[in-house]
């Protein structure tokens, strides 16, 4: 990454740290690249008090912002000391979604950070939360920080899909394995690269066959699993991924990078974010699953175009 570089960091409203600090500090130091960090708050009891004036509310909120700005750069003092470019700011806004994406718009970033807020199933189905629609929308990489056992990672995993059927996200693959070298290259991490392919999700039609079982006892599985080999050893191979880094395994893409992760001490997975019938989603599997049962960290790589 260049020396123009920055990375935004976008933290609570509620004053509390998280290992999104430590993380976002290593890999701007690492990076040599400046840090931007900044809180969108809004407290729904303080914006909507009814037992004082507007006048007095304002003092409230404009209090609130000046004590929440200190803080920032109360957490800043000590990065700086480790030569880390920070500048910090803090906006009072009821939207954060909408001001965060008009930030990026307006003050390019090399990637977002973020702490990755674990909503319970029942919320997630009441209603949307901010981190689901940030990897919907985000136009520039997105790192959800959770699970963090280094502050820069050691172990990167690349996870792709080079037998999407997608035309629109042809070039998505080798995206994402460029985003994983530069990272790994920038961390001194190992880079390993994972196909997890799951031949049940393909329908038995597509191959002129009535029923699974019929496909499956066929030489057709076996063509498609031999086809889908060789494009990961293309795909690997154009990236210059070493053979003993390339691992094609067999299974749900959920469970298969969760266990591999949980197995091998991932600390950060990258992975690509496709369109899907119009709900976002990544490569191999659903946001809840990738998003929300994987033990380290993810770094979301958005196609070229964010249409779909």
């Amino acid at each position: 990454m260049s020396e123009q570089s920055r990375f935004m960091l976008v933290v609570s409203p509620l004053m509390e740290n998280s290992p999104a600090f430590d993380r976002a500090a290593a890999l701007a130091k690492a990076a040599d690249a400046a840090l931007h960090i900044v809180a969108f708050d809004y407290l729904e009891g303080l914006a909507t008090a009814g037992l004082v004036n507007e006048q007095a509310l304002e003092q409230m909120r404009v209090g609130y912002v000046e004590r929440h700005r200190q803080w920032l750069e109360d957490q800043a003092r000590p990065l700086r000391k480790l030569g880390v470019h920070v500048t910090t700011e803090v906006v009072w806004v009821a939207n954060p979604l909408k001001e965060i994406l008009i930030h990026l718009k307006e003050q390019p970033m090399a990637a977002m950070i973020k702490a990755l807020e674990h909503e319970s199933a029942l919320s997630r189905l009441m209603f949307t939360p901010l981190d689901v629609h940030l990897l919907r929308e985000c136009p520039v990489p997105l790192h959800f920080v959770s699970h963090v056992l280094h502050a820069l990672p050691r172990r990167i995993v690349a996870a792709v899909d080079p037998f999407h059927r997608d035309g629109r996200y042809a070039g998505l693959n080798d995206r994402i394995l460029r985003e994983a070298a530069k990272l790994a290259s920038i961390c001194n991490a190992q880079l390993d690269v994972i196909y997890a392919h799951d031949l049940s999700s393909i329908g038995a039609a597509e191959f002129g066959f009535d029923n699974a079982s019929a496909f499956f006892s066929s030489n057709a599985a076996k063509k498609l699993f031999d086809a889908q080999g060789e494009a990961f050893r293309d795909l690997a191979e154009r990236n210059d991924i070493p053979a003993e880094n390339q691992h094609m395994i067999l299974g749900d893409p959920a469970k298969v990078l969760s266990s591999y992760a949980d197995a091998y001490d991932v600390d950060l997975i990258v992975m690509g974010r496709v369109a899907h019938r119009g709900i976002g989603r990544l490569v191999g599997s659903t946001v809840e699953h990738l998003l929300y049962k994987m033990p380290c960290s993810v770094w979301v790589v958005a196609p070229e175009s964010l249409e779909g």
